[in-house]
């Protein structure tokens, strides 16, 4: 590729939440893009996290060098200091700068839908706001000292649901609300304290991801996952609305387009759709299409209107 194909050449990247979903189709994007992306999170080839997935960060480092760029696997709980201080110490001894973190652990498997809070168990509860909420400011914290050393600095802060559509909705549990409103405050307060030295943050939220998590919940594989958009409804959502989901390429082009926008800083403080990014900036789904998820759920199943994504892909 040229070096206006690879547009990231010689940036660096910290990827924390790689291992699976929006994290790994971030930081293979970054890695298409030409960054050496660090791929960090719990899941290892010698030991799954309590996710119990069988997705690991040495994956994602080997699809994002299959992908263009330099990927580096690094197992670390973002829930300790020490480990992200001795991740980001990493960092700075092997590459010297930091130009793009993206925070994407969120800790979904400790959802539990329809649970009120005084029956939501409570350890459950406390392990979804700490994965979605603490682990980010846990690795802000450690991370920004290295990634402000140098004006262009770029946070991500991958959450569900922008700031406009989450404000006048439940977010499903308590839990889930407070973690999901955070995070994109804690977007919006990163931005206010790296404006004055040349920093931009930004909240982005997928639609509806077809990760392998939901593909597996289909019972489908990224290659035959329309079939289960033809299956007749039962309990929970409809098959058929499955057809406005994207794939983790459709937000990771969108970060790495944005990644390396030189204006970047007119979206500091925002809080947009991977939609409203790819839209803007020209960047599709790897079918060439460019779901618009949150509308359709504004415009479509919020109005019980029959599934029909026409119009939203």
């Amino acid at each position: 590729m040229t070096s206006a194909e690879k547009p990231l050449t010689g940036s660096v990247a910290l990827v924390a939440g790689a291992t699976r979903g929006a994290g790994r189709g971030i930081a293979v994007a970054l890695g298409a893009a030409g960054a050496t992306v660090y791929c960090s999170g719990r899941s290892t080839r010698g030991k799954r996290s309590d996710y119990d997935r069988p997705e690991t960060v040495e994956e994602t480092a080997g699809l994002v060098d299959a992908a263009g760029g330099t990927g580096v696997a690094c197992v670390t709980d973002h829930l300790d200091p020490a480990r992200v201080r001795a991740l980001v110490q990493r960092i700075d001894d092997e590459r010297g700068r930091l130009d793009v973190l993206v925070n994407d652990i969120g800790g979904e498997h400790y959802v539990d839908f329809g649970k009120p809070l005084w029956e939501y168990d409570l350890d459950r509860g406390l392990a979804l706001l700490r994965a979605g909420l603490e682990t980010h400011l846990v690795t802000s914290a450690v991370a920004l000292g290295l990634l402000t050393r140098r004006p262009g600095g770029l946070v991500v802060e991958v959450t569900d649901g922008t700031t406009a559509f989450n404000t006048p909705r439940f977010r499903e549990t308590v839990f889930m609300d407070v973690t999901k409103h955070a995070v994109n405050r804690l977007a919006w307060a990163q931005g206010h304290e790296l404006e004055p030295v040349g920093g931009t943050a930004v909240a982005v939220t997928p639609g509806w991801l077809r990760s392998e998590m939901m593909l597996d919940v289909f019972g489908v594989r990224e290659d035959n996952w329309i079939e289960a958009t033809r299956r007749p409804r039962t309990d929970g959502p409809d098959p058929a609305d499955f057809a406005v989901s994207e794939s983790p390429v459709m937000i990771g082009r969108a970060v790495a387009a944005l990644a390396a926008d030189p204006g970047k800083a007119r979206w500091n403080g925002a809080s947009v759709t991977s939609h409203q990014l790819a839209e803007h900036y020209g960047t599709t789904d790897a079918d060439g299409s460019r779901p618009d998820a949150w509308r359709y759920v504004e415009e479509v199943r919020e109005k019980g209107l029959p599934a029909d994504v026409t119009g939203y892909r």
